[in-house]
């Protein structure tokens, strides 16, 4: 535009100096430059209000953004607090919960279920003659008895207990009617005084050889536990929460041992009362003659002194004794030896004379030793 401007003076210039003076056409050149003179002015006028508005404008913008620059690096400042203290939290509770569940796995006596071909090809490789029969006895187990699963059990010295006791538990199998009838409650007292076996005192609690006079409170201790368990499993109809109450009771070592050492105790009971009804020629169940029969065992108390007292510290139970088991909590217990497969002792059930209303537990071992419980799908 100035350039158009500079022309058009210059032509204004140059009509007026070529122009004759005083005349008409030098006047009208003359209001030309005035009238183009007080264009440019008011031109110019108008140029710097705009910038003054300009200046303002891009001010209160500049202002605006200070404002919101320092409300967003505020926010990214709180954003990032709260970042931090989430992770915190997060990393506290990731912490406990790992805690809580190894603990609880470490502790887990009676295992979650597992395929049963998982297991066997984890635990029996190779190509021994052994463990190939075995591997041929899990996938007999698997396909042809529906034994999908299986829970593997705590390998110690009261394995066996615990597999039974596990299932008579998670089943809600009902409470003995003879212990109920005697009152397993009062039994220590009733041993000492009614039939004066004080030799009881010697009674050991797992790797505890000797309590003494304090035996009969301690096993009262451990009846009361084993009767309130049972019966509060029993009760539990939903076998969701017996297998909560499963959890907590099997994780729970102090617990869970005085079940054992009470069962024991109960077993020994029995084994008086078969010896002293053998003396009067009473009729009792054909284990008891077997174990009457040998000589670790020819009475009650070498019962107890040379079985009954290692059972949990140094040895297992054995499968003979199985069938003293079964009696006693009135079960039909039956055993798949997969040691045996093939043979005609692969499948045992103890006792041998047991009741047709008596509920069934199932056990697994692979080598009499050690005892898992299979799972039968439905």
């Amino acid at each position: 535009m100035s350039s158009e401007v500079d022309n058009h003076l210059r032509e204004m210039s140059y009509r007026r100096h070529h122009t004759a003076p005083g005349s008409a056409a030098q006047h009208q050149c003359t209001r030309e430059q005035h009238d183009l003179h007080a264009h440019l002015s008011r031109t110019s006028a108008e140029t710097h209000d705009e910038h003054s508005r300009m200046s303002s404008l891009h001010e209160l913008i500049t202002k605006a953004w200070s404002q919101v620059r320092r409300c967003l690096l505020l926010a990214v400042a709180v954003l990032f607090m709260m970042w931090q203290h989430f992770k915190a939290f997060t990393s506290l509770w990731c912490s406990i919960s790992f805690q809580r569940l190894s603990r609880n796995t470490r502790n887990l006596s009676v295992n979650a279920e597992v395929d049963t071909l998982s297991y066997c090809s984890k635990k029996w490789k190779g190509e021994a003659l052994n463990a190939k029969q075995i591997r041929r006895a899990y996938e007999d187990l698997y396909w042809k008895n529906n034994i999908k699963t299986l829970q593997p059990v705590k390998e110690d010295n009261y394995c066996l207990l615990r597999a039974v006791m596990f299932q008579v538990f998670s089943q809600a199998i009902p409470f003995p009617g003879w212990m109920k009838e005697k009152d397993i409650l009062k039994l220590p007292e009733k041993l000492l005084y009614s039939q004066g076996c004080n030799w009881v005192q010697h009674f050991s609690f797992g790797t505890e050889k000797y309590a003494g006079p304090k035996v009969y409170g301690k096993l009262r201790n451990c009846l009361e536990l084993f009767k309130n368990e049972w019966e509060d499993f029993y009760a539990s109809k939903d076998r969701v929460e017996r297998n909560k109450m499963s959890r907590s009771l099997f994780s729970d070592e102090t617990k869970e041992y005085k079940i054992y050492e009470a069962l024991k105790f109960i077993m020994l009971y029995l084994v008086i009362e078969a010896h002293e009804n053998l003396k009067t020629e009473e009729k009792i169940p054909s284990f008891f003659h077997f174990l009457f029969s040998r000589d670790t065992s020819a009475d009650p108390l070498s019962y107890m002194m040379n079985h009954l007292n290692m059972v949990g510290d140094t040895i297992g139970l054995e499968q003979a004794e199985l069938c003293l088991v079964g009696y006693a909590l009135e079960v039909k217990i039956k055993l798949l030896r997969l040691a045996k497969f093939n043979k005609e002792d692969f499948e045992m059930v103890y006792p041998a004379d047991h009741k047709r209303n008596w509920h069934e537990i199932t056990l697994m071992t692979d080598d009499d030793r050690h005892y898992n419980i299979p799972v039968i799908a439905k």
